[in-house]
């Protein structure tokens, strides 16, 4: 097999050592050359040295857990680097130790068999931890929520199927009373806002129960815990905002999708960056955010068509995005949904509307470009109209009717 790389290194990376191992192509087999280190900053940079010192090339390394990532800003900028997926390069099945894994790594390098998984730059890595750990937060919050409402149906108080937001306004206002004793409905219904959608009566009854010292207990460490997470998602939104100015044009261009707000726009460049030049087509983007079915055949049947894992953060918040566009009333994107749901269902079709918001997102960042919706009556205009007549006819006769067709006026 050809060798590309003659002068090249594979690591092995663990939490409090990296075994190195150089890989040096003489003649027609290679020479190795192996050495641990520490994963402290000193030991790094000697690591560094030493690799400098046999004139490596391209480093490759797995992507084991967070500690591949002080040994890559330690050699960023002086190697050729490339991280690989666990997954992907696994070694065969026997004498396994830390030396014959960074051996292999450096056998797949030398000769081209590893590929190369996205590290976006060091100023989208860090906006992507930020909004990573603000995702984290929100879903806290909302645990945090979720416990105040089972204390509150302990105490049998139905404030929940009342009131739409039991952290809003008034939702906070009546927690705040129950928390200091009060536990006439008059008392609580006086201190809310007077705008609720539900009548008094009905509030009156859903405040109406049996509340003790533990609930109140509980509602004040919940309701304290919620406040706490509420300010540092507003910490994290500050920073974000530094981070985010020199991206800030772009970001302003993806809020022009339907469905992306400000946040929705923050994580996308924070998962992909703003150099498409990494994802060749959009295609590619999309099934690195694993948005495509996967390919799964073995003696020429399709075993499985369900989506990759692909790109979780990415995924998630973006689904959530396709969600929200198809539910316009006009548009490119609800009349896909509509137009899918109807033969695959809802699920299906909101992975396809993903899909393209992924795709206008792709073209938006690469050309500095707003978004340009198609229109509802895109479908309309490009349709095959004999395909759909007959297929319309055919579902017509197996229904048990005569079907003829004449051409209008």
């Amino acid at each position: 097999m050809e060798v590309l790389y003659s002068k090249c290194a594979g690591l092995d990376v663990h939490k409090d050592s990296v075994v190195a191992c150089i890989r040096l192509h003489e003649g027609s087999q290679g020479v190795y050359s192996v050495q641990t280190f520490g994963t402290t900053t000193t030991a790094l940079l000697k690591l560094s040295d030493w690799l400098s010192e046999h004139e490596v090339t391209h480093v490759a390394m797995e992507a084991t857990g967070v500690y591949w990532k002080p040994v890559w800003h330690v050699l960023d900028g002086t190697f050729e680097l490339v991280l690989a997926n666990a997954m992907h390069i696994k070694n065969v099945p026997g004498r396994k130790t830390d030396v014959k894994d960074s051996e292999w790594i450096a056998d797949l390098l030398a000769h081209g068999l590893i590929q190369a998984s996205f590290v976006p730059p060091t100023a989208i890595q860090d906006m992507r931890t930020m909004m990573r750990t603000r995702k984290q937060l929100v879903r806290e919050r909302a645990q945090h929520v979720q416990r105040i409402q089972k204390t509150l149906e302990d105490a049998n108080i139905k404030v929940s199927s009342a009131i739409s937001d039991v952290t809003g306004i008034s939702g906070r206002a009546i927690l705040q009373a129950i928390i200091a004793g009060r536990t006439n409905p008059d008392d609580l219904l006086a201190v809310t806002t007077g705008r609720l959608k539900a009548s008094d009566s009905v509030l009156r009854e859903a405040l109406r129960g049996r509340i003790r010292a533990p609930h109140r207990f509980l509602l004040k460490l919940h309701l304290e815990q919620i406040q706490g997470l509420e300010k540092s998602i507003a910490d994290i939104d500050q920073e974000v905002g530094a981070l985010l100015e020199p991206f800030r044009a772009k970001c302003q261009r993806l809020t022009t999708i339907p469905g992306v707000s400000d946040v929705v726009a923050e994580v996308i460049l924070s998962e992909i960056g703003i150099d498409m030049s990494r994802f060749p087509t959009p295609g590619h983007l999309i099934s690195w955010a694993g948005l495509c079915p996967r390919n799964d055949e073995s003696a020429g049947k399709r075993r499985s068509t369900r989506l990759r894992m692909g790109a979780p953060w990415l995924k998630t918040t973006m689904v959530q995005a396709a969600w929200s566009a198809s539910r316009g009333k006009s548009g490119y994107l609800p009349a896909q949904f509509h137009r899918i749901r109807s033969r695959r269902g809802p699920k299906k079709a909101v992975i396809a509307v993903t899909a393209s918001m992924l795709t206008a997102a792709y073209f938006i960042i690469r050309d500095d470009v707003e978004y340009r919706d198609l229109g509802s009556s895109h479908f309309e205009r490009t349709i095959n109209r004999d395909k759909t007549a007959s297929r319309l006819v055919k579902r017509l006769i197996n229904l048990g009717f005569n079907v003829e067709i004449k051409e209008a006026a």
